[in-house]
């Protein structure tokens, strides 16, 4: 098992029904292996280009491909999803740069109709197992 210091850092564009967010309190739902390992607090500021910058170190299984980032937000009807990014955990881990390294990454967002819907950021850096440490 490996683990992850992910920082969910911002969104840009963001929308619902191609209506700017204004009002709404978005928020990103993190899924690793179809298994929800955290989720950041409501973006009370940035309306449409809202910033979380929360920092999560999380449990990532040896079998996992994929991480989901989920943006999510609370409306007068209820929970409706903005977009979801699906990152390939090949893309951090394994390639030229060394996997402790912190890497920042931007994602297109796709609704659930597979339409653009905005971007979001964030960085990830696999930690070292602590036998790695003393190297």
């Amino acid at each position: 098992m490996a683990a992850l210091e992910l920082t969910v850092l911002s969104g840009e564009n963001l929308s619902i029904n191609r209506r700017p967010l204004s009002s709404e309190k978005p928020y990103v739902v993190v899924w690793i292996e179809s298994t929800v390992c955290c989720a950041t607090k409501l973006a009370t500021q940035g309306g449409r280009n809202p910033w979380w910058n929360e920092k999560f170190l999380v449990d990532m299984p040896m079998h996992a491909t994929f991480i989901i980032f989920d943006v999510q937000c609370k409306t007068r009807t209820g929970v409706k999803s903005v977009g979801a990014a699906r990152v390939h955990v090949s893309e951090f881990l394994g390639g030229i740069v060394p996997d402790s390294f912190l890497k920042f990454m931007s994602y297109r967002l796709r609704d659930k109709q597979g339409t653009r819907n905005g971007i979001i950021n964030f960085s990830v850096r696999v930690q070292p197992s602590p036998g790695e440490w003393r190297r």
